[in-house]
């Protein structure tokens, strides 16, 4: 939280208007993501995507700092042309649109269309004749936080076509799309994206469709609980992926940053409306927010609020976690089973390697695991134990613990 947002929310207490959960952007903050990413790539237009946040006085700002813009409806083109942009920073990216929906932006001076499949090229050859098209293809979204479904997009072998029937009907083929799923933590995550966006250009040139243009798509994460890569890590990551595939003759770029830029630059200010338990055994304690997933915290979403309750049993009055003895017959019963069990190591109960796993086992109950997780869970829950004291690398059954 910025000095900026923690006077505004105090001043708001002050005068008796904290009576609903209030949402407080720092658009200082927005200014210097949008710098950030311009400095990265410097090469690439920055379409922001408009879904993110589509406030009034964020738009009026990216405009006044020259951002284009990536729109997903009618709606949403018209906010951005109230802030004072001109039609030809807009991009329609969303690959299914009415054919309705698609007149209205062409009427509004829409230039830019996204298309996945030959239906929708025909749709947008109707209503927007002329216009400039690229297709968007599939991406498998490997180190995403959010991978994407394949409800968007198509195989790259399907774009050319795509794009040859496009340039049929009278439209411009401009280039091609993709995504890398989002919250993609991996720098790296846009190589192979980008080896099939290649492709796909050699191929149209071949058939005589130059495509000027990649779009890079969004997918740079904010940072919730979990550190991410610098934005001048993805810029770099990114540029040599693209003198990789595309040698000295690199199109066009664009990006679409949405999250990346003002996940982090706002608060959420919410109350707690009730505390309760479901047992007076359960040691789970339910909060109820008079905000919701879906109506405001969808993005936080498989992360979560972890913090010591001093007054927990089975833990120190300071707040510390306090190791609490575990099931023998469950640890002994998973190493049995494989769970933690390295492959090459004896499994004799009375060895070394028992002894770590019963260590390790109570590692984790040490941070409230209940139960063992399955093998396949073990790069999860070392990520997990690197938060606090860990297990030496094969000490305790995992042979490399640290490279995980």
């Amino acid at each position: 939280m910025t000095e900026r947002i923690h006077d505004f929310l105090r001043r708001r207490r002050e005068n008796g208007l904290d009576d609903g959960p209030c949402l407080v952007v720092d658009l200082d903050v927005v200014r210097d993501n949008y710098r950030a990413f311009a400095k990265a790539l410097p090469d690439s237009r920055v379409f922001y995507a408009v879904k993110a946040n589509p406030a009034p006085e964020l738009l009026s700002l990216l405009v006044s700092l020259g951002s284009c813009f990536d729109t997903a409806s009618v709606p949403e083109i018209e906010l951005v042309l109230a802030a004072g942009a001109t039609a030809d920073r807009i991009s329609y990216g969303n690959t299914i649109k009415k054919e309705r929906d698609i007149a209205r932006a062409f009427a509004l001076g829409v230039r830019l269309f996204a298309a996945d499949c030959k239906p929708e090229a025909e749709k947008i050859a109707r209503a927007a004749p002329g216009s400039r098209v690229f297709c968007r293809i599939l991406s498998d979204c490997a180190g995403a936080e959010w991978p994407l479904s394949r409800k968007f997009g198509c195989e790259p072998a399907m774009a050319v076509e795509v794009l040859e029937h496009a340039m049929r009907l009278g439209l411009e083929p401009y280039g091609v799309s993709f995504h890398v799923g989002s919250q993609q933590r991996n720098q790296h995550g846009w190589d192979r994206a980008l080896a099939s966006a290649a492709a796909v250009s050699r191929e149209c040139g071949e058939r005589g469709i130059e495509l000027a243009m990649v779009n890079l798509g969004g997918g740079f994460p904010a940072k919730y609980l979990k550190n991410v890569p610098s934005v001048k890590t993805y810029g770099s990551a990114i540029f040599k992926a693209l003198r990789k595939h595309f040698g000295n003759r690199i199109p066009e770029t664009i990006i679409e940053p949405g999250r990346g830029m003002v996940g982090n630059a706002g608060v959420i200010e919410a109350e707690v409306v009730l505390v309760s338990k479901k047992s007076e055994e359960d040691d789970v304690r339910w909060v109820y927010l008079d905000i919701g997933k879906f109506g405001g915290l969808a993005e936080t979403m498989d992360e979560s609020i972890r913090y010591p309750d001093p007054h927990a049993a089975g833990r120190r009055g300071d707040g510390a976690m306090r190791p609490r003895r575990p099931d023998l017959r469950l640890g002994r019963r998973a190493v049995r089973e494989g769970a933690l069990h390295a492959p090459g190591q004896p499994r004799n109960w009375r060895s070394g390697a028992d002894r770590g796993h019963w260590r390790l086992y109570r590692n984790l109950r040490c941070r409230g695991f209940q139960r063992l997780p399955a093998a396949a869970d073990l790069p999860h829950l070392t990520r997990l134990l690197r938060r606090g004291p860990r297990p030496a690398p094969g000490r305790y059954g995992l042979k490399g613990v640290d490279r995980w």
